[in-house]
């Protein structure tokens, strides 16, 4: 099957600032039609100029950016009309009405009135019943549900979500997830920035992650794990231990719990993982264990791994 060419496309984007400091160097980016991206980074990665500049916020330094074959630069207006941002702060419109919000985005970008539409969008996220009610009463999450909707009144095919949970709580942060889902569904291509690695885990096809201005890995989210995701064999003891043991110091071991577990780290790409011969010298040593478990690094950990490593 052919594959669809890249609705986002960003070829030696570099950007430096007034001040000297070079935020972006150089960075390659293809972004698939239909996909959930998660762009990982530490503060002051390059993370915010990247987003602005594809939003056509910021004006690059050199290189090129495409949205659905359109040039950020020669043709702006189509570009800027395929893309939604979702920002982090909250809406300051606070006497308006969430309907009336909506619409008023909407005509922004010279869309037509339709109503019908605006109530797709409120249903969307689950705010048709607040569709009357006044910005300032809503609560925080609901708030950042708004944002969302403004973005997509004029019908985006590209959605940015800039930390969109931030300061929401566990239950409106699952039910703006599933809603995300609706929207990559309805063939939304979603580019998300997000603190809670957890979620991009969860929820994205593939992960870029940022450091120093630079690109530094883009992977499908599974094979990442796969790929740098170490795993570790934990093996309770019926005897506790107090050091290892000689017969035992040519595996990767290290002792836990005072001595009550044995963990063993191993490659999770290795096309042998040492098992059989660990478990062949644990019987030589005569150290005995009641239980053993598995477990795999987190996208996290391998998040944290990367930006020391300056990959």
């Amino acid at each position: 099957m052919r594959r669809l060419p890249p609705i986002i496309s960003v070829s030696g984007l570099s950007k430096t600032y007034a001040s000297g400091f070079q935020a972006l160097k150089r960075v390659d980016l293809e972004i698939r039609r239909g996909e959930i991206f998660a762009l990982l980074g530490p503060n002051g990665a390059g993370k915010t100029t990247l987003i602005n500049i594809i939003c056509g916020i910021v004006t690059p330094s050199g290189g090129r950016v495409s949205v659905g074959g359109h040039d950020i630069l020669r043709d702006w207006r189509a570009a800027r009309a395929m893309i939604g941002l979702v920002p982090q702060e909250l809406p300051n419109n606070a006497f308006e009405n969430v309907r009336a919000t909506i619409a008023f985005s909407r005509g922004l970008y010279g869309r037509p009135k339709d109503p019908k539409r605006i109530e797709e969008v409120l249903k969307l996220l689950s705010l048709w019943d607040k569709k009357d009610n006044k910005i300032m009463t809503l609560s925080g999450g609901m708030k950042r549900r708004v944002l969302i909707a403004k973005a997509l009144a004029h019908d985006p095919q590209v959605l940015f979500l800039d930390e969109p949970t931030a300061g929401v709580d566990v239950e409106l942060r699952q039910d703006m997830w599933q809603a995300v889902r609706k929207l990559r569904q309805s063939g939304v291509t979603i580019i998300l920035t997000t603190h809670y690695i957890e979620e991009a885990e969860l929820m994205a096809d593939r992960v870029g992650v940022i450091n120093k201005g630079e690109i530094i890995v883009v992977e499908d989210t599974s094979a990442l794990m796969n790929k740098m995701g170490k795993k570790q064999l934990t093996l309770h003891l019926h005897d506790a231990l107090t050091r290892i043991p000689p017969e035992l110091r040519a595996h990767s071991l290290s002792i836990a719990s005072g001595g009550k577990e044995l963990v063993y780290t191993y490659d999770a790409q290795a096309e042998k993982s040492g098992i059989p011969g660990l478990l062949k010298d644990l019987d030589r040593a005569g150290i005995g264990f009641k239980d053993l478990h598995t477990t795999q690094s987190s996208l996290e950990e391998i998040f944290v791994d990367l930006v020391r490593q300056g990959r």
